[in-house]
This record gives structure tokens, sequence and C-alpha cells, in this order.
């Protein structure tokens, strides 16, 4: 039956449902795409306007080529305690528009709409919860800030280094992406992801009249591509795939340049290195070709190491406190808790449980979600983690 300060803490979430669905259609409705920064500038209002009603002064650290980022602290705070993060993105994969062709539906406990489930409702999910310590007057003993932001579809070049400097200094980050699958597993570990673009120069000449002179970059790219496919290894999970291709000028001509974009993932950071190190070691097998490769293993691998597996135990033990069965496992793409998991305890994954993002049946459970919003509030009100547990 969970424990009555879980009870009672999930009681107030659900009374909080109208309001929940209120707040998630004016996020999804006001849409961000990460490719139109000026687009965001609502967005992220909204969120500003809601964590200053639960008593949190923020900031907008402007962005370089993004729409920015919003890092909030509680305006009272009492000094020298530990901090956790609450890490999350107002940016979404959809262009504007879109709402056209996937509107804003709410049908019983499913809710439908573009970034509904990545992730504006683990927004929501931060929100309410905040939300709910203040007004049920809980304390947490473990101060907890807030970082939002508006690149994260996109490779987060610009808040990377922000996320960074306030992971090495909280006791934990809560990563607030959507859960893993039908039954909501929480994200304990994400492949590392990596890109590479191997650009190959040849020598152009008349396909017909003087093939000899010339040295074909596309057939070159042509091994590049076999040599990279066999670096899979699916026992190891590591999955290296050409995922776009071009070059060449004309039928008739030998091909003087081709290029493939290549994606790589990876569980653990000694693949990544070990994979990084192969691509780079490729050489032209075709006479009078050259290969350029640039890229690296941007996000490094989420690994279920010590820390963050205790981490996971605290919100396994917590979620019995309100009647959730939680279940752990591996995402295959990457998120900003790869970056935090380098410095701190982390835990990814503590957003809405339903499906489809990325497409176009994206939704989330109203009702599995009000779950994991209380989970978020019992974690949030959890001890510090000790300092053996943190490494």
């Amino acid at each position: 039956m969970g424990s009555p300060r879980g009870r009672e803490i999930l009681d107030y979430l659900r009374d909080q449902r109208d309001e929940m669905i209120e707040f998630l259609r004016i996020l999804v409705t006001s849409e961000s795409p990460s490719v139109v920064p000026g687009a965001q500038r609502e967005v992220r209002q909204i969120l500003t306007d809601a964590l200053h009603s639960v008593g949190f002064k923020t900031l907008h650290l402007a962005g370089r080529e993004s729409g920015g980022q919003l890092f909030a602290r509680p305006a009272k705070r009492i000094r020298h305690r530990p901090c956790q993060l609450l890490l999350g993105h107002y940016d979404t994969v959809w262009p504007l528009g879109t709402l056209t062709d996937m509107p804003f539906q709410v049908d019983g406990s499913t809710i439908k709409g573009p970034g509904v489930f990545d992730m504006k409702g683990g927004l929501t999910q931060i929100i309410f919860a905040l939300k709910c310590m203040r007004e049920m007057k809980l304390e947490p003993e473990v101060t907890p800030v807030v970082y939002v932001n508006s690149d994260e579809e996109i490779g987060s070049r610009d808040s990377t280094r922000h996320i960074k400097s306030l992971a090495r200094f909280v006791n934990r980050a809560l990563v607030l992406e959507p859960s893993l699958g039908p039954s909501g597993k929480i994200k304990t570990a994400r492949k590392g992801v990596g890109r590479f673009i191997v650009k190959v120069k040849g020598k152009a000449a008349h396909a017909g009249l003087d093939p000899e002179s010339g040295a074909s970059a596309i057939l070159e790219l042509s091994h590049v591509i076999q040599a990279l496919f066999a670096l899979n290894d699916a026992e190891k999970g590591i999955t290296v795939n050409v995922g776009t291709i071009d070059g060449g000028l004309r039928p008739n001509v030998i091909a003087p340049t081709s290029r493939a974009i290549v994606d790589v993932r990876v569980r653990t950071q000694e693949d990544a290195e070990h994979i990084q190190k192969k691509i780079s070691a490729l050489e032209s097998v075709t006479p009078g070709v050259t290969l350029d490769i640039e890229g690296r293993i941007g996000r490094p691998a989420l690994e279920p190491t010590p820390r963050n597996q205790s981490l996971w135990r605290l919100a396994h033990e917590l979620g019995k406190e309100i009647g959730l069965q939680l279940e752990q496992g591996l995402a295959g793409g990457g998120s900003d808790g790869n970056t935090t998991s380098q410095y701190t305890a982390t835990l990814d994954g503590l957003g809405p449980v339903g499906d489809g993002a990325h497409a176009p049946h994206e939704f989330l459970d109203l009702d599995q979600t009000t779950e994991r919003a209380a989970l978020l509030t019992l974690l949030l009100l959890a001890p510090a983690l000790a300092a053996e547990a943190r490494h």
C-alpha cells in the first residue's frame, strides 16, 4: 500500500489533474523547434512564470546559436546545503505548424501532441513536484536547482558547458527525459553517441575517353562503407551506421569527391575510444585517392556505475512508497544525462510513461505520468547521497 507520506503526495498530485493538463496544453501548443530559436521565447517565459510561482528565482542564459537556457534556484535557500539538479529541455524536433496535423488532444488518460512525451510532460512533472513540496510545506534536505536547455535535440552544443559546470558540484542529477518502453523503465544506461564525416578526394576524368587518368572517390567510398559496417558488434552493443552519402559530378565523369556521414553508438567509454581510433585510422585502398576523417564520440555513454546504481536503488525503494515496481533499462539514444553521469550520480528517464518520441503517434499516459511526478517528489525529498555512494 505504500507509505503515508507517499500516498499523500500522490493524492495531492492526482487532485492537480486538471491543472496539469492545462499547463501541459500551454507548453505543447507553444511550439518550440530546436532550429527556430526565436520561437522558443514563449515556452521559456511560460516556464519562467511557473518557476516564479513555486518560489524560484530564474536566470536566462543567452545562447550563441540556440534560444538560450533557463536556470532556476529557490529564492529562499539555506546556504551550504548540497544541491540536486533537475534537468530537462524545452526544444522539440517538430517544425512550426505541426499542431495542424498533430493537435493537442486529451482522451481519458491519453494525451497526444508534438513534444508531449519528449519532453514537455517531464517539464510539467518538474513544476508540479516543486509545487507539491511548496504547498504541502515539505522541505528538501538537498536544494533543488533547475536547468532547462533549448538545444538538446540538436546536440546541446551551447548548453553542455553549463551542464558540466552544474554536474560537478551537485549531489545528484535527475533527468526528466521520457521513460523507456510500455512499462516505463528508468534509464540507468544510455549509449554514447558519435558522429563522423568521411571526406574522399579523388581525381576527375572523362569516364569514356580517359578513365585510367581518373581516381574514383565513389569507388573508394564503397570500400570505406564496408569497413565501417564491419565495425558493428551486436554482442557489445556497438552500432556503426553510414546514414547519408553523396558525391560525384555527372554520370560520365570519374567522381573527384564523395562524402559519408556516420552515426556511432557505444555502451562504454572503452568501446568509444576503440571505435574512434578504428575510424580515424581508416586508409584509402584506391590509388590516387585520399581520406579526410573528422568527428568524435560527442556524448559519452551513461554507464551503470556504482554511484548511478546507488541512485537507482534509492528510486526503486521510493517507488514502493507509491505502489510502483520500477524496472531499469538501456536506451540506445543519448541525452544530457550522458554528460552529467561523468561527474555525479545520474538517473535518467524519470519523465512521462508513453510512447512515440519523434513520431506522429507521440503520447503520454497521464495517470502513470502523475505517479512519476510523485516519484520525482520523493526523490527530491530524499537525503543526500553519501560520499561513498557517489564514486
